[in-house]
């Protein structure tokens, strides 16, 4: 759902936007009238007593950040897990949501399971969002609409990659976990997650992919967003090996408010939510 006001004259014509996991927050507010972002903040929940649940996390955040406090016309929260897998629309049954994730992840019967339809592609994003964190926000928003992140990112990279025929593969890195997807012609070839401690996990993980897809690294086009640059390990150990390398373009984004192209790389999926 999505929160609303009951009249034109309550309305502030604000969007606020939470990307959350286990680990921290972060959040962006933006105009709905000129679509542009006027401001966003990352918290890691590592600054926190560690004796405190993410519920405590939360509340401390949102004591912290009046922006968190403020009214705004819409709400998104973005789910950030690996608890989540793709299933063609014609195979996908809502009544056996659960079903769909025993093969890549471990669920229980108790677990609650949701769905995020993907725009414009014969699929579905099933997935487990945190039901403690959805009742927590309950209380201080109301309502709001919630997807999983990866259903953004998805569906932003199958645009981008509309009329291309060649096979392109994307990594959006996190702090401890990647995504790596390929993609041709606004069709989804490979989807995966993949936790990593150092850079040479995140190079095995890449070029086991690409062997996997007959993707030869030194032909292959590898396209970069998420929290990575030029200077980390992670990129040179990279760039030792796959030949094409390039970060994702984010000029349009970057219209859309006065960040670096590094922050919205990183801030991807919460800007396009």
């Amino acid at each position: 759902m999505v929160k609303t006001n009951n009249s034109v004259t309550d309305k502030n014509f604000k969007k606020l936007s939470i990307q959350i996991s286990l680990n921290g927050l972060s959040f962006c507010c933006s105009d709905l009238l000129t679509q542009r972002i006027y401001a966003a903040q990352q918290i890691d929940f590592k600054k926190y007593p560690k004796n405190f649940t993410i519920e405590n996390a939360i509340w401390k955040t949102f004591l912290d950040y009046e922006e968190l406090t403020k009214s705004y016309d819409e709400i998104v929260v973005l789910h950030e897990n690996n608890l989540n897998t793709f299933v063609p629309t014609p195979f996908f049954d809502e009544d056996y949501k659960g079903s769909y994730l025993q093969y890549n992840t471990k669920v229980f019967e108790t677990d609650y399971f949701s769905f995020d339809t993907i725009d414009k592609q014969d699929m579905v994003n099933v997935y487990v969002p945190y039901v403690n964190v959805n009742n927590y926000l309950i209380d201080q928003f109301g309502s709001f609409e919630y997807k999983h992140s990866c259903s953004v990112l998805i569906s932003k990279l199958l645009d981008a990659s509309k009329n291309i025929d060649s096979v392109k593969m994307y990594i959006h890195v996190a702090a401890n976990h990647f995504e790596i997807i390929v993609i041709q012609n606004h069709q989804l070839l490979l989807f995966n997650t993949f936790d990593y401690q150092t850079a040479d996990d995140f190079l095995y993980y890449l070029l086991f992919t690409a062997e996997q897809l007959h993707l030869n690294p030194e032909s292959f086009k590898l396209w970069l967003l998420g929290d990575i640059s030029e200077s980390d390990a992670l990129y040179q150990k990279v760039y030792q090996y796959v030949r094409n390398i390039e970060f994702f373009d984010t000029s349009d984004l970057e219209l859309k408010n006065s960040f670096s192209s590094q922050q919205n790389r990183k801030n991807f999926i919460l800007f396009h939510s």
